[in-house]
């Protein structure tokens, strides 16, 4: 699944510090409380800079065996061999492609869905295809998604939801691309919320804010994280 500009890099010193880039923002606020905010997202936004410009740097053969890498080792967690509901995404180039599970889970007669923006309601639904090939097509934002006579999957009968994204934290915590649509879809999802990234996309610290949704467990080619209570 895509939010808007997922296919576009910010603008941008990649390595800019937080201080000094937030200084033409913090003009624009004239109390305590934006000012906090407007650091926060100030720092937000540093931060997707850099873990884009390592995503830059993975040449494209080894993100193929990352993402083979990825799917071998996910293939392997008892959440994966126990669902029988999927919501997948649509990987764009900087994200791990799961296109070869996507296939498998189709083939053993799983429910296979992924996201589609839903002009009506402003917000992303999850909706079953029999065919990637065939079923999806460019939506709203450039990513494919589910056609229209794809049908809507419900939320609370999803076993497992693969979640992309810019960044993730050892806690379970995820850094999107900044418009929150997946986090309102995370908030309304049933089963096991599971975050997907290079080992690259892997940061000490993901600044939160209330809205931002926890996950149950992260995938990478080389590391498998659980959190527990989640």
């Amino acid at each position: 699944m895509a939010e808007p500009n997922r296919s576009v890099a910010r603008k941008g010193r990649a390595g800019g510090g937080p201080v000094n880039s937030a200084t033409p923002l913090l003009k624009s606020v004239n109390n305590k409380e934006d000012i906090r905010t407007a650091l926060f997202l100030q720092i937000k936004a540093d931060l997707r800079q850099r873990l884009r410009a390592r995503l830059r740097g993975i040449p494209a053969a080894r993100r193929a065996e990352c993402s083979a890498g990825a799917q071998a080792l996910l293939a392997r967690q008892r959440v994966w061999r126990e669902a029988k509901a999927v919501l997948f995404y649509a990987a764009l180039p900087d994200e791990i492609d799961l296109g070869a599970l996507l296939e498998e889970a189709l083939a053993e007669g799983r429910a296979v869905a992924l996201p589609r923006f839903s002009p009506e309601t402003g917000a992303y639904e999850a909706c079953q295809i029999d065919n990637f090939s065939r079923d999806c097509a460019p939506g709203k934002f450039g990513v494919r998604e589910p056609s229209a006579r794809c049908p809507v999957f419900p939320l609370n009968r999803l076993d497992l939801t693969l979640v992309p994204g810019v960044g993730f934290d050892s806690d379970g915590h995820r850094l999107g691309r900044g418009q929150g649509y997946y986090d309102r879809l995370l908030a309304r999802v049933a089963g096991t919320r599971c975050g997907v990234a290079f080992d690259e996309q892997i940061t000490p610290a993901i600044p939160v804010e209330p809205h931002d949704m926890t996950l149950n467990c992260i995938i990478t080619p080389t590391r498998w994280m659980e959190f527990p209570g989640r």
